[in-house]
């Protein structure tokens, strides 16, 4: 199956869309939004990345900075803040240039090494673009944590390329449905920008629904 480009949904919004199904939601179905100190943060880092005009060549490397890329398969589209094209015999060729290469995303995240996979499918998600669109096999990237200034080396394996295969295609059932589900809250509901748009304390409580339903059966 292949996506239309008008289905295609944000990569940025798989990390969303695995720290929280309803922040997802609220965000890219009913386009809530709302910052705070981490998200600001976060923009800073990415405004240093974001700079498509800057092409550098270092050694055997070709670095590309806000490289927009997509994929029908999954339904994706979005833009990878680097790629680093290594020269080898065995890759790719790219306009412009004789030698070959094998592309590799680089991801900057603001914090540190998450212990989930939201970061980790995300940059799946960019080498799975690069792939499509380059006709090549990528099996690694790159995140760079700001607070601990370390770039964490991401094996693509075939169990992560399953993980990332079902969670595109619950997004996109509720992409289709419109659907904005209730989560499990807890304490990191606090650090969620969209806390006052989400009002996670109301979600454990009785819906406005239920009870008329209950007072009908009466």
């Amino acid at each position: 199956m292949e996506y239309r480009e008008d289905d295609f949904l944000m990569i940025s919004g798989i990390q969303h869309f695995r720290f929280c199904q309803r922040q997802w939601a609220l965000i890219h179905i009913e386009q809530a939004w709302q910052d705070n100190l981490l998200t600001f943060d976060g923009q800073i880092l990415h405004t240093k990345a974001d700079q498509p005009e800057i092409r550098e060549k270092r050694n055997d490397k070709l670095i590309v900075r806000s490289l927009p890329v997509h994929s029908c398969e999954l339904g994706l589209t979005g833009i990878c803040d680097i790629v680093e094209f290594t020269e080898t015999p065995n890759g790719i060729s790219i306009f412009g240039s004789k030698k070959k290469y094998l592309p590799q995303p680089i991801e900057y995240k603001h914090g540190h090494k998450k212990y989930d996979l939201s970061d980790t499918l995300q940059l799946l998600a960019q080498a799975v673009c690069l792939e499509e669109m380059l006709g090549c096999q990528i099996t690694s990237g790159g995140i760079f944590y700001q607070k601990t200034r370390r770039r964490e080396i991401i094996k693509f394996t075939a169990e992560l390329r399953e993980q990332l295969a079902k969670t595109m295609t619950l997004m996109h059932q509720y992409w289709t449905k419109r659907y904005t589900p209730k989560v499990k809250t807890g304490a990191w509901c606090k650090s969620c920008s969209l806390v006052d748009i989400c009002l996670p304390e109301l979600l454990s409580k009785q819906t406005v629904e239920s009870y008329l339903r209950r007072r009908l059966d009466e």
